[in-house]
């Protein structure tokens, strides 16, 4: 949108390609508009669980709505690896998963107190 965020990425992936030990070759480019994902990217890591996509289902019938989904969301970012297991056993109970699916979602992505995507244990 503006130099600040521009320098801001590029700062990013520069760190990044200093981690990896190797370029990142992602483009910086000013903002012309925002187009959502095609419907197989959505909530990928979640759409790929059977267990946890099920209960989703349940709870928002329509596509859409699931796309839309805060708790949706934050579930497919914790199985993605993204976050902490702290923070993801303060916020569980607010997303509406039966017993069963929570504890597959904490055995799953809570494993490590710290898990990938940059997430400190806070």
């Amino acid at each position: 949108h503006d130099e600040e965020q521009k320098r801001m990425a590029l700062d990013t992936k520069e760190q990044e390609a200093s981690r990896l030990k190797q370029p990142v070759v992602t483009e910086v480019v000013p903002y012309t508009g925002f187009y959502a994902a095609e419907d197989y990217h959505q909530k990928f890591a979640l759409q790929h669980n059977a267990d946890l996509m099920g209960e989703f289902r349940t709870m928002y019938p329509s596509f859409e709505r699931l796309v839309a989904s805060t708790a949706a969301a934050r579930v497919n970012g914790y199985l993605a690896g993204c976050g902490s297991s702290k923070d993801l056993l303060s916020e569980i109970d607010s997303y509406g998963l039966s017993s069963r699916a929570a504890d597959l979602l904490l055995g799953m992505a809570g494993k490590s107190p710290r898990l990938r995507c940059g997430a400190s244990a806070r």
